[in-house]
């Protein structure tokens, strides 16, 4: 099932760039003509070569007889979902957005009876232990149990390792909170750094406490201005009407997802022989094909509701792009924006400096990975995707217009972000983050830079 959190950066992106090989030779750097259409082509040897002008090889030969392996069904689903994402970039273009709001109503009434079912059966539960006799009660005290696990996920505050505290990082605590009263938003609760090329914001708790999760990877590989355009991009979705991420809709699409889990069918036991097998066999079979049917209740319900919603969220989407380039600017929102189609190169910068730690003898792969390899990660990362040239840079940015590339089934395809960016009035930073300031942010998130490169470094 889909997840309803929200990010900014998770999923389906291009195929991993290869790994930087020595810089090419003499022979190897005169261009050739393409086999499509005679064009002069100047490929790298490090990545995919194609033509630009025809497009020749934009999607590597493997690739593509992926895509054409996929079943009618799914291409139907996947044209008709790129259909519905142009038709609502033209309605925000044009300002016409009247449709997300009947939609979001609709999915709002929808939510009611997700919320009942848990209060009807906690009343339910609760008449029966106070006004039954031993065997309702103890009916009742069931009940209570499912009524526990039926209730809405509103999610925790994070602990542990990768949580800054306000003490501990007061100078990105600061930039936060700079861009949050630029937006009208409310100061960011909690932050913390993973190790995904991924950020997203979400709010937990019975007091709604916001929850910045930043990952290392991307922060890395972004620059200064462009880090400003992530915050400005994740806090503005305090403030841009995306109910997705409400009390009401959030906690219901939680629940749905929770209570499809519970009702899943599972794997079947296995083992023993004779009579026994035969009855277990039986037992999951029939005991799977009842979860079967009563699991597409919730798995349904969540998939109206993701449909209804989607609108609304890929609107917000849009609305959260503008808020970012107001407070870094229209360049640093794009820059952003087209760094995220460069997870899987940033990827390859692990998969090769781990493969070399995996290579050595056994007895010094621990301390190579939590030693100076460590801290040469991020480094290599930064030198690699400034290393990326224009031309695959473009190579990227048209696959991602001929696939639909978005970070995930919540956003818009990438291209049609970076399209609305450009359609609209360049606009400058609002908010900077002067060297000094950057520095100490990056002093303040050293310790995480090598723990995270450690957790990603062991594989």
């Amino acid at each position: 099932m889909p997840n309803p959190a929200a990010s900014l950066s998770s999923a389906p992106a291009p195929a991993p760039a290869p790994a930087p090989s020595p810089p090419p030779s003499a022979s190897s750097d005169r261009p050739r003509p393409c086999p499509a259409c005679s064009a002069a082509i100047d490929p790298d040897p490090r990545f995919t070569a194609w033509c630009p002008a025809c497009e020749w090889n934009l999607v590597p030969a493997e690739e593509a007889a992926e895509e054409c392996a996929k079943n009618a069904k799914v291409v139907a689903r996947e044209r008709a979902a790129s259909e519905r994402t142009e038709r609502l970039f033209e309605e925000v273009v044009a300002g016409r957005t009247g449709t997300t709001r009947r939609d979001w109503l609709a999915a709002s009434a929808l939510a009611a009876p997700v919320h009942a079912v848990t209060v009807v059966v906690a009343g339910a539960a609760l008449w029966l232990l106070v006004t039954g006799n031993t065997p309702l009660r103890c009916l009742g005290a069931l009940l209570l149990a499912v009524a526990f696990l039926l209730r809405p996920r509103l999610g925790r505050v994070p602990s542990g390792a990768g949580v800054l505290s306000r003490a501990d990082a007061p100078a990105l605590y600061g930039l936060a909170d700079r861009v949050a009263a630029e937006l009208g938003a409310p100061p960011v609760g909690v932050i913390r750094v993973d190790e995904d090329f991924n950020a997203s914001m979400a709010v937990v708790g019975l007091r709604r406490t916001s929850v910045l999760t930043l990952g290392l990877p991307l922060w890395e590989a972004l620059d200064d201005r462009q880090r400003i355009a992530l915050l400005g991009h994740e806090i503005a979705h305090r403030v841009n009407g995306d109910n997705r991420r409400g009390l009401w809709l959030g906690s219901a699409m939680r629940a749905l997802a929770h209570w499809y889990d519970l009702a899943r069918p599972r794997e079947r036991t296995r083992g023993g022989y004779g009579v026994v097998a035969l009855l277990s066999l039986i037992g999951d079979y029939l005991g799977n094909a009842f979860l079967h049917l009563v699991s597409r209740l919730p798995y349904r319900a969540y998939l109206l509701l993701d449909r209804l919603t989607a609108r609304a969220g890929q609107e917000a989407e849009y609305r959260a792009d503008g808020l970012g380039a107001r407070v870094a600017s229209s360049e640093a929102a794009g820059g952003l924006l087209r760094t995220l189609l460069l997870g899987p190169a940033a990827g390859t910068v692990t998969m090769r400096l781990r493969a070399e730690i995996q290579s050595r003898p056994r007895s010094g792969r621990r301390d190579a990975a939590a030693g100076p390899d460590a801290d040469a990660l991020w480094p290599q990362l930064r030198e690699h995707l400034a290393a990326i040239p224009p031309l695959e840079r473009e190579r990227l940015l048209r696959r991602s217009r001929q696939d639909g590339h978005a970070v995930d089934a919540s956003h818009p395809p990438t291209h049609l972000r970076l399209a609305l960016i450009a359609q609209r009035p360049p606009l400058p930073a609002t908010v900077t983050c002067p060297r000094s300031e950057a520095t100490t942010i990056a002093a303040e998130l050293a310790p995480h830079r090598t723990r995270i490169a450690r957790t990603l470094l062991a594989g």
